[in-house]
């Protein structure tokens, strides 16, 4: 086997549009050039010597390179992969899905035309080559390969001893174990060891419960591309809330994982780490301590809506619109009065919201953002609590991090976006006509969103009070011989009885009139794909299902004619898709208890916010 790229493999690839790894079975090896870890993934650039092109690993190569297997600098032979376009770049990339390790990593890049001149030296040079490297492999391209029996031949204490003497605790840590990215790691890992920098510590706090009192605090994780929270308390607390410094560089082993829990997280990684008293947290002294960059996953204020009342935090990017003064506000709890000052910010969206900053940073970065409101300051905000105050609100918490103009993309262009055209841009707040009663219901769409099964499954919600859902499903069938309607009072709604003369008699009113309305009262049965349920809806809920007022279809039934008019709008309202609002209550008829599922609201299906609903949900699954 020849441990060697394979010249001009890249540019015929490239060149050829049809072409299919599958059937093409010419050997094609390159070498790593530049891995990094995206996500659960690593990307990287292959190289053939002369052209190099980008290029990823799926994820089920990861443990391939998490192992050493895989290297940056190695060569690899490319089995299975596939040529696609990046649009947005007129470019093409490799997606490798099968590839086998050829050599590891070697002393440098590979660059065959750089190679030219060496290789005119005719026999003699590569003979002198051969003459002073008698342990080396030498490859038709040029590139010396170090064989393994070089690496194994030494223990690592050896290793350590000729490379770093008298080194540190924590060098020696990084020596004799293999450092895990945090990528990596799971809960059913046994011992790893990682290299990760403090990017956000947070306050050590008292916490008092039905087991006891106690302590606790937490640091955020940085390595290369990826965020970790790790969470301390009591001894493990007292131990290393001393020993961590922001922006400082640790080796940490020794300590364990579990699933993020949603309500305390503020970065984006699945699980959170805990570290004990066991725990082995040794600084790496030689590293440079830097000011760390906050990294933020912003939500726009116009999507605020679907994280309203949810154990998710989110980070938020904005344009300074107000500061108000400080105000005193008594805490519940133990009634002691606390700062607290509010910040309005809009965006892009044109739409603006409130941010509550409590404690802390209502007194200090507050203060400064009330100093230079009038210059309209750009901040942005990481992890913030949404609530349903006047519709939208948004709270800081104790982890709560503020950064004014930040130094980044988003900044750049929403500062570059309101000097050009936000100024004069006319603003809506994004709570105004959302609050939980709001008939359209606009944020609460998003919200609580469950499947049909899990009502009809669980017989027992509602038995105490209400509970509120919003599901999506079809209309999959309207009983046409119900009563669908009731005769109303056409000043407050209420039902009428007909009068014994003439006209219509309101209880409500104490009065008669000549005319009434009619006000849907009708059940429809809705489907998804977990079941069905009958829902019942009222006036202004069933108008949006039928498409038409009572009246208008009252009209239809009672016209003759060869088609059924009525028949037809019902067949038109039947197997629409739409996003409901309903409460799930408990009923008694006939001495049993039923559930009734009642429409509060109902809107059309918003297909953009469906996607980043799913979206959501499948990143929460990976």
């Amino acid at each position: 086997m020849q441990n060697s790229v394979t010249p001009d493999a890249i540019s015929a690839v490239l060149s050829n549009p049809s072409f299919d790894s599958s059937s093409d079975r010419s050997e094609i090896v390159v070498q790593v050039v530049d891995l990094k870890p995206i996500g659960n993934r690593y990307t990287f650039s292959a190289n053939d010597g002369k052209t190099r092109v980008k290029a990823m690993f799926t994820a089920s190569l990861t443990p391939e390179i998490v192992s050493g297997n895989i290297q940056n600098l190695g060569l690899i032979r490319l089995v299975d992969f596939t040529v696609n376009d990046i649009s947005s770049k007129s470019t093409k990339y490799f997606l490798v899905t099968k590839c086998e390790s050829v050599a590891s990593a070697l002393d440098c890049e590979i660059d065959l035309e750089g190679k030219k001149d060496e290789e005119e030296g005719g026999e003699a040079a590569k003979r002198q080559k051969l003459d002073h490297s008698p342990v080396s492999d030498v490859v038709s391209t040029g590139i010396t390969l170090k064989p393994k029996q070089e690496f194994v031949a030494k223990s690592a204490s050896q290793i350590i001893t000729e490379q770093r003497g008298n080194a540190a605790p924590a060098a020696r840590m990084a020596m004799t174990r293999r450092v895990h990215p945090l990528v990596s790691l799971n809960p059913y890992q046994g011992s790893w060891t990682i290299k990760v920098r403090v990017t956000n510590k947070g306050t050590m706090r008292n916490y008092k419960n039905a087991k006891g009192e106690g302590c606790v605090f937490n640091v955020e994780l940085t390595d290369e591309g990826t965020q970790i929270q790790a969470t301390m308390f009591n001894d493990a607390a007292r131990k290393f809330y001393d020993r961590f410094h922001l922006g400082k560089v640790y080796y940490i082993s020794r300590g364990s994982l579990k699933l993020a829990n949603k309500q305390f997280k503020t970065v984006q990684n699945d699980y959170e780490m805990t570290l004990n008293e066991n725990s082995e947290v040794e600084e790496a002294s030689n590293e440079e301590t830097f000011v760390p960059e906050t990294k933020f996953n912003f939500v726009p204020i116009e999507e605020l809506g679907m994280y309203v009342n949810q154990k998710e935090l989110i980070d938020l990017i904005g344009v300074v619109q107000s500061v108000s003064p400080t105000m005193s506000i008594r805490r519940r709890t133990d009634n002691e009065m606390i700062p607290k000052r509010d910040i309005t910010l809009a965006d892009e969206s044109k739409k603006t919201v409130v941010v509550s900053l409590w404690n802390d940073l209502a007194t200090g970065v507050g203060q400064e953002l009330l100093d230079m409101a009038d210059k309209s300051p750009v901040i942005a905000i990481k992890s913030l609590k949404v609530g349903d105050f006047q519709g939208v609100s948004l709270s800081t918490i104790r982890r709560s991090n503020v950064v004014i103009n930040p130094e980044s993309p988003e900044a750049k262009k929403l500062k570059s976006w309101f000097d050009s055209e936000g100024k004069e841009a006319s603003m809506s707040s994004i709570g105004s006509g959302m609050s939980p009663l709001a008939k359209n219901g606009s944020w609460s769409m998003y919200t609580d969103r469950v499947l049909l099964s899990h009502i009809t499954s669980n017989p027992s919600l509602g038995e105490e009070k209400p509970v509120f859902f919003s599901t999506r499903g079809y209309i999959s069938f309207i009983k046409p011989d119900q009563t669908m309607w009731y005769q109303a009072c056409k000043t407050c709604n209420k039902k009428v009885t007909e009068a014994m003369d003439s006209g219509y008699w309101c209880e409500g009113c104490q009065k008669k009139d000549e005319e009434c309305s009619l006000r849907y009262i009708m059940v429809v049965k809705v489907s998804d794909s977990t079941g069905e349920a009958w829902f019942s809806s009222f006036n202004d809920e069933a108008e949006k299902i039928i498409g038409c007022s009572a009246d208008e279809l009252n009209k239809l039934r009672s016209e003759g004619g060869e088609v059924n008019e009525f028949q037809t709008k019902l067949k038109e309202a039947t197997w629409s898709s739409h996003v409901f609002r309903i409460s799930v209550t408990q009923n008694e008829y006939n001495g049993e208890k039923r559930q009734r599922v009642t429409v509060k609201g109902v809107a059309p299906v918003d297909f953009a916010a469906e996607a980043r609903l799913l979206l959501q949900d499948i990143s929460k699954k990976n």
